[in-house]
């Protein structure tokens, strides 16, 4: 990578209902644009802001939000994303997302009506997005059925999305609490085994680096997870922000 374009992992620390609740996310940029990957719980538009400032980001700059799946926790400040924008910014998703996303079919988990959002961009599993060094999409179905993760191919880093998580630094599996089709996780877990991973950014929980095909390794043998092989802060957090 050239100093003109990267990967960073962006902290937001929001209130939900009274309570802390904290994502890991990413922003990616080049000498043209900045693209976010998805946007919290509603509400958050004045801290993306102020993060991305803090990164030496203008909100300006901003292009592109891809969001990895349909859970309110992270396409909750989506539409306040986009009408701050003023149709200067495209939202990229998987096929599968795009009737979750327009308001037409009820979020699987809350079983409510997403204020409605049009997706720009269709993904495909394999698709290779010709942004910040090259963002190639992995299809990681399981924990909901339009789930992508990411992978930025200069730095060797995996955005993870829900398809995995995080403790202290210790790579996780994903939360079979809030996992529908546990099998088809594990599945998706399986595929990342195929790329060079050094980095890996888990939303609940935040980064990872260091053995990581072998920590991978390690969670597809179990053939399934159990209840105490994830944090406990994701077994408490609470389903409405799901």
């Amino acid at each position: 990578m050239t100093q003109t374009e990267g990967i960073k992992t962006i902290k937001l620390e929001m209130n939900a209902g009274g309570n802390p609740f904290v994502v890991h996310t990413a922003v990616l940029w080049d000498e043209n644009e900045a693209i976010l990957v998805d946007t919290g719980i509603p509400g958050q538009l004045e801290l993306i802001q102020n993060v991305l400032a803090q990164e030496a980001i203008p909100f300006e700059k901003l292009t592109k939000i891809i969001i990895t799946h349909q859970d309110r926790d992270h396409i909750g400040s989506l539409p306040e994303i986009v009408a701050a924008k003023e149709g200067s910014v495209q939202v990229v998703a998987h096929e599968v997302a795009i009737p979750y996303l327009a308001g037409e079919t009820p979020l699987i988990k809350s079983g409510v009506l997403a204020p409605p959002v049009k997706v720009d961009h269709a993904v495909q599993d394999g698709d290779v997005l010709p942004y910040c060094g090259g963002i190639q999409v992995i299809y990681t179905p399981g924990h909901s059925p339009d789930h992508i993760s990411l992978y930025h191919i200069p730095s060797k880093t995996l955005i993870s999305g829900d398809a995995l998580t995080a403790q202290d630094g210790v790579l996780m599996p994903f939360n079979p609490e809030f996992t529908p089709d546990q099998t088809t996780a594990l599945q998706s877990i399986r595929k990342l085994l195929e790329f060079d991973i050094e980095t890996v950014i888990a939303y609940h929980g935040g980064v990872c680096t260091g053995g990581i095909k072998q920590r991978l390794a390690e969670i597809v043998a179990k053939e399934g997870i159990d209840s105490d092989e994830h944090p406990q802060r994701e077994r408490t957090r609470s389903k409405r922000t799901e």
